[in-house]
């Protein structure tokens, strides 16, 4: 579990590379809010956040498994991990960010075309209510 990586991990590069292809650029693992929560891949312009979360770890709903060895601590992990994503995602809807969450066993190109579609969405937005 330790070889996990948090940072730069295989699927994360390759959103970061299918996004940097569409002409998007974005910065990495930076502080959003302000508490230690970091966001993976932030939109500043367009206060879009991209998080990229791994099924086993922020217990997606499809692929997420549950550990029969010490079943009990790991439950306890992944609802804290997941309370934690979910109240992350709360601080920075009150800051006006968008928040996308991408599961590891998205396809990246698609995602890519989601978060594309919010940063597109709202820098005209942005555009608009400008004097």
């Amino acid at each position: 579990m330790k070889r996990t990586r948090q940072r730069d991990n295989d699927l994360e590069r390759t959103l970061r590379s299918e996004l940097h292809k569409r002409g998007l650029r974005y910065r990495l693992h930076c502080k959003a809010v302000g508490n230690r929560r970091t966001v993976d891949i932030a939109f500043i312009a367009a206060r879009v956040a991209v998080f990229v979360d791994g099924c086993f770890w922020h217990g997606c709903p499809e692929h997420g498994t549950w550990p029969k060895n010490n079943a009990e601590w790991w439950r306890n992990k992944i609802e804290k991990n997941i309370e934690r994503d979910r109240d992350t995602d709360r601080q920075l809807r009150l800051a006006g960010w968008d928040v996308i969450r991408v599961w590891e066993h998205e396809d990246a190109a698609r995602a890519a075309g989601r978060v594309g579609k919010a940063v597109r969405q709202r820098l005209i937005q942005r555009e608009k209510t400008r004097p």
